[in-house]
């Protein structure tokens, strides 16, 4: 049996599960591949905070479908990794190398540390970590059988 590709998943990909965003359907190919096994997602606990933010403060919920959204969230499966030890050494040392936010270093992070990359629409993400981030598109053209690199 293959082993899976597995990426690091940020918030700004798994909130298009919920609200209808610019490249929504790319992240929905992702979600459904993941939810039917084809695919493993890592993410740090910080995760689901982010998401559920993002989702209270994008106006497009209401206080039922917020509701409706973290339960759903809460559900799925992903490999969930606490920002502690090893993993946030290296969020803090990438923090300061990459000058962003520990948050979201730890994405970067972890994705160093499993050997894949961060899949985000974050443009401070994928401008300042090349080689541990890649847009959307990357894991549906791995999964479909393509080596496309992030732009």
């Amino acid at each position: 049996m293959a082993k899976k590709d597995c990426f690091v998943i940020d918030s700004s990909i798994v909130t298009k599960w919920f609200v209808n965003e610019p490249d929504s359907d790319e992240a929905i190919r992702v979600r459904d591949d993941f939810a039917t096994g084809k695919l493993r997602l890592a993410a740090p606990t910080l995760l689901f905070y982010e998401v559920m933010n993002a989702l209270r403060f994008s106006g497009a919920l209401s206080e039922d479908e917020l509701a409706l959204a973290s339960k759903s969230l809460s559900r799925y499966r992903f490999e969930v990794w606490k920002p502690r030890g090893k993993l946030m050494e290296i969020s803090a040392r990438l923090s300061l190398a990459g000058e962003v936010t520990v948050y979201d270093a730890c994405y970067v992070a972890l994705a160093q540390r499993i050997r894949s990359k961060v899949i985000t629409e974050d443009k401070e993400i994928l401008t300042k970590f090349p080689k541990l981030a890649a847009r959307i598109g990357m894991a549906n053209d791995r999964r479909a059988g393509h080596s496309k690199e992030a732009p």
